[in-house]
């Protein structure tokens, strides 16, 4: 072997060497990047948690006052949008069962009229 190779084969190495330290930089920056995302997203979170528990205590106060039950008004709203999702998921059945390629009474009664031609 001579130097000849052996010098290309260095430079070869060196090359991916090169673009490993710079993926690897990528990566780095990247990974920062997301750790950045990820705490100010907790600490919006946090905050936004924090408004809703002031919202609830204010809410409680004022139908309290008003002398509103809010555990009946919170289980109808539950219950109701327990009901829309059914509805919306028999519905969606539906649509499957019709879809997949089911000939309907019209098809039916149109074939019998050809006489099933």
């Amino acid at each position: 072997m001579g130097f000849g190779d052996t010098a290309k084969k260095i430079q070869t190495l060196a090359d991916r060497a090169e673009r490993t330290y710079q993926k690897i930089n990528e990566l780095r920056s990247e990974v920062e990047e997301t750790q950045t995302t990820v705490l100010d997203t907790s600490e919006r979170v946090q905050r936004l948690e924090n408004e809703m528990a002031e919202q609830r205590a204010v809410l409680d106060a004022v139908a309290e006052e008003v002398g509103v039950d809010l555990e009946s008004v919170s289980t109808e709203a539950h219950i109701t949008d327990a009901e829309e999702i059914a509805a919306s998921k028999e519905g969606e059945a539906e649509d499957a069962g019709n879809a997949g390629g089911a000939r309907s009474e019209s098809d039916a009664d149109e074939s019998a009229d050809d006489g099933g031609k």
